[in-house]
């Protein structure tokens, strides 16, 4: 274990463990979640942190580049997937999150290529996100592709969602809620999905 984890737990285990110590007792029992979290893996953009949850609030799928493949039950080994229909159908949460972020690593391998290194996995995971990537790209300038992009990324996902049957048929009953968001990293604001192409700054 390295230096930097192990004064992490020991910071967790005097300064926080002592009064949160409740309620992680409670939920050894078990979870109620009532958010369903698919974020990126970047280590930027926590979920937990910015929405300032306790443990055992938020159900969190982190990939990269926060996707969320087509409905697919092929029998293959498929995470993101396997995470929604446990979230969905067991711990039956009432809201489903997609939060892309700023200077997203995934989203700009989308945009120029996976780097030569990680084509093992990376390249072909977001190879998935390109084809909408590259058409919003050429409507806007360069300076631009990058946010563009990543928004673009998160509708995608929100679309992949609806594939899900046991999802599609929970959204129209208005049993659960899909949800688009985007974090700024340089000035922490967070923007929601309000329509077809437009994030709008949280209040």
């Amino acid at each position: 274990m390295t230096d930097q984890i192990a004064a992490g737990y020991r910071r967790f285990r005097e300064e926080r463990w002592p009064e949160a110590r409740a309620d992680y007792e409670a939920l050894a029992k078990g979870q109620k979640p009532h958010t369903l979290i698919v974020a990126c893996s970047d280590s930027r953009a926590d979920p937990a942190l910015i929405f300032d949850a306790a443990p055992g609030e938020l159900f969190v799928v982190r990939n990269v580049a926060n996707l969320v493949p087509p409905y697919e039950p092929d029998g293959r080994l498929h995470g993101v997937s396997a995470a929604l229909e446990f979230g969905v159908k067991v711990l039956n949460v009432s809201r489903i999150v997609v939060m892309g972020h700023a200077s997203c690593g995934g989203v700009n391998a989308m945009i120029n290529g996976a780097p030569d290194n990680v084509q093992d996995f990376v390249a072909p995971w977001v190879e998935q996100g390109r084809p909408t990537v590259r058409r919003v790209c050429e409507e806007v300038a360069p300076e631009e592709q990058g946010q563009v992009a990543e928004e673009a990324v998160v509708r995608l996902s929100l679309d992949n969602l609806r594939t899900f049957p046991w999802i599609a048929e929970r959204e129209n009953a208005g049993q659960i809620k899909l949800i688009g968001l985007h974090f700024g990293i340089a000035d922490g604001i967070l923007r929601a999905l309000k329509g077809p192409g437009r994030f709008e700054a949280l209040a």
